[in-house]
């Protein structure tokens, strides 16, 4: 009968002693096993994990972790302790690292007001409008919170993959939680459930430059059919194309149907500081630099990037962020050709 030599009232983390056949075979790693099992015991007792969430978290097999921590383990100990000793020290080190500083929250600035008023529009109207707003100004954010703070809004976003008519389908039925396994009538399922408000559903597409043309159309068609506005987000491309495209019956109608471009390449300089403030920067040399930073391409994202490294910095020492520390933050970033 193993004997157990750790009395710490935390259930299931008692250590046992290891059986005699895992003595015998591995002599020249018990040490090592004993140093590295107590470690585990002292991480997992102190952040309340179980043995099922150690196992899920080092990534062993959870046969395999009760046999290594038990010591009835006959396979090859040395590999079975180099990967919880590699764990271990992730999890230490990721201790000893300050907290990422958390961005803001929904920050109602002008561009927002401007993006959630021509997302109100087109709920209401039922109609079909674009946005183009360049990175980093928070349309995004805005998006989300409109869906977020409105009923019967469904906010899908296109990646590269998911450009064709086929993968913008498969993409809007997991927004809109429809399960349908035949692709024939995936879009009929879609437009049922757009239509099923009666006319007060938005559909927001984000990341639309990366559409194809026959892709937009359908979206074309589910707001004529089914009576849905439609918000077509990106960057300048989504509408550029439009302008470029002055033949086909399909763009002619595309064009027809729009009811309202939103553009804004650059940032107002008030939202700028109106985010500046959300940081808590008000040394105005601070200012100064940070609204530097943020009229650059990527505008309130390059402020954020530069100011959650900035205030990791400041954090180290235990003090408030100061200019010092945004300047070395925009330095250590390396971002200058780029921005």
């Amino acid at each position: 009968m193993n004997k157990h030599i750790d009395a710490r009232p935390f259930t299931g983390w008692e250590q046992p002693e290891p059986d005699s056949a895992f003595l015998e075979k591995h002599a020249d790693d018990i040490d090592e096993w004993r140093q590295i099992r107590g470690q585990v015991v002292e991480i997992a007792i102190a952040n309340s994990w179980s043995k099922a969430e150690v196992t899920r978290r080092s990534g062993m097999k959870e046969g395999t972790f009760s046999q290594w921590f038990s010591g009835t383990y006959l396979g090859r100990l040395d590999n079975m302790n180099r990967q919880m000793r590699s764990w271990v020290s992730a999890v230490v080190e990721a201790a000893a690292m300050p907290a990422i500083p958390s961005s803001p929250t929904f920050i109602k600035t002008r561009i927002a007001a401007e993006i959630a008023h021509t997302l109100q529009w087109a709920q209401l109207t039922a109609d079909l409008v674009i946005i183009t707003v360049a990175a980093g100004n928070g349309k995004t954010c805005t998006c989300r919170h409109y869906k977020a703070t409105h009923p019967n809004v469904f906010h899908a976003t296109i990646s590269p993959h998911t450009k064709t008519v086929h993968g913008m389908l498969v993409e809007l039925a997991a927004e809109l939680g429809i399960h349908e396994n035949n692709p024939a009538r995936l879009t009929r399922a879609i437009g049922a459930k757009l239509g099923r408000t009666g006319g007060g559903s938005l559909l927001i597409v984000d990341e639309a430059q990366n559409l194809v043309d026959d892709a937009i159309n359908q979206l074309r068609h589910f707001s004529d059919i089914n009576q849905c506005g439609i918000a077509l987000v990106g960057n300048e491309e989504v509408y550029s194309r439009f302008v470029a495209q002055v033949k086909g019956r399909s763009y002619a109608q595309l064009k027809r149907r729009v009811s309202k471009h939103l553009k804004r390449q650059k940032p107002y300089t008030e939202d700028i500081a109106a985010y500046i403030r959300a940081w808590g920067v008000t040394d105005p040399d601070s200012v100064k630099l940070l609204t530097g930073i943020g009229l650059k391409a990527g505008a309130l994202g390059q402020i954020e990037k530069t100011m959650k490294l900035a205030t990791m910095f400041a954090m180290g020492d235990d003090r408030e962020v100061t200019v010092r520390d945004i300047e070395a933050a925009w330095k250590n970033r390396d971002i200058e050709d780029m921005a």
